[in-house]
């Protein structure tokens, strides 16, 4: 896995970097020790072969530091813990993808 340096904006409720000139960003809303990773925004013009897995990687690990638990309600982010069962442990209790 390739670190992704990211920044938690919390003003605006977002896990954000920039590469290659372009804002991605993870938006998220935090409820008790939850956070709802809501939307996923990787601009197309970012070439970088597996930036967006790296990416969400890099968020969950930050998530995770904090001992946080994690509800994927983006399409993305959710297909992307379905295939990478390592990080199931960080689903809330009842929660299933």
């Amino acid at each position: 896995m390739n670190e992704v340096a990211i920044k938690d904006n919390s003003f605006l409720r977002q896990f954000e970097t920039t590469v290659e000139g372009h804002l991605a960003k993870i938006e998220y809303s935090s409820q008790e020790r939850k956070v709802f990773l809501t939307k996923l925004v990787v601009p197309e013009d970012i070439t970088k072969e597996g930036f967006t897995e790296d990416f969400i990687k890099s968020v969950l690990h930050h998530i995770q530091e904090q001992n946080l638990r994690v509800v994927p309600t983006s399409p993305e982010i959710a297909g992307f813990l379905r295939k990478n069962r390592q990080y199931k442990e960080m689903l809330p209790v009842g929660i299933r993808i």
